[in-house]
């Protein structure tokens, strides 16, 4: 595998920023790895970091480099701050940042995939929200979405006093004042659209351990798939909010992804 740190301007947040990228290199003589690599461009996974993390994280908190070398996949990790990716009622534009102008500029740099095929988002806590949001609001760009113990009830994390890592003033920053509910911030709302459209929508993977502080606002929008006909794939098991969960997981989202060739 080749990992790239990569510094880059973003005409759209208007400031440096940066990404790391794992891409598949063929391999047979390094001990312990072997790496795996397709022809043409390669397949990609977004993966997203959650609210007190940055682009480097799932690289220092896992082993995703090493879980990646067969799969002759790239992984894009950006940098999207406490955005909640999304564009921000006082801040920069950061949903547009990372449906638009960073696949863009990654394709530009590396050999990547623009196939719908050939395209995943993943994401924990923060990031599983940015994931689903993604897949739901661009579901004709990407095979398939996982979240990892997401925010996925946003109105409940809001108004519930056990989400403390972000102060009301922060969610009005974020969000601005008005109520999330029905809106397009809200995965819920999203849900019900595609249902009474019938989009063909990406595979869905949802996974949250029953000790999380996150635990019930998965459960609403898990029973919110089963209520409107949605296909889901639902783990859940003993876990908080913590890396070891999420090394584990991480694991499980690759085998499931619906890789060509496998």
């Amino acid at each position: 595998m080749a990992l790239i740190q990569c510094q880059f301007y973003s005409e759209v947040l208007g400031l440096s920023t940066s990404m790391h990228v794992i891409l598949p290199q063929e391999t047979r003589s390094q001990i312990g790895l072997e790496g795996k690599q397709g022809t043409g461009p390669h397949p990609t996974l977004y993966l997203l970091h959650g609210l007190s993390d940055d682009d480097s994280i799932w690289l220092r908190r896992t082993s995703i480099e090493r879980y990646v070398a067969s799969l002759g996949i790239a992984v894009v990790m950006p940098q999207l701050h406490r955005s909640f990716y999304t564009n921000m009622e006082q801040g920069g534009a950061y949903g547009t940042f990372i449906s638009e102008e960073l696949p863009a500029l990654a394709r530009s740099f590396f050999p990547l995939s623009a196939k719908r095929e050939d395209n995943f988002v993943a994401g924990l806590s923060m990031g599983g929200y940015g994931a689903f949001k993604l897949a739901l609001q661009h579901p004709e760009r990407f095979a398939a979405a996982a979240s990892l113990s997401g925010v996925m009830d946003l109105h409940a994390a809001r108004i519930d006093p056990i989400h403390k890592a972000m102060s009301s003033a922060e969610w009005s920053h974020i969000f601005g004042p008005d109520e999330i509910r029905g809106t397009d911030h809200d995965l819920l709302e999203l849900i019900q659209r595609h249902a009474t459209l019938g989009t063909s929508l990406p595979l869905l993977y949802q996974c949250c351990g029953t000790e999380d502080f996150l635990y019930e606002g998965n459960q609403t929008f898990r029973q919110a798939c089963v209520t409107a006909g949605i296909p889901l794939t639902y783990e859940e098991g003993p876990g908080t909010h913590e890396w070891g969960y999420w090394d584990a997981k991480i694991q499980d989202v690759l085998a499931w992804l619906p890789l060509k060739g496998r």
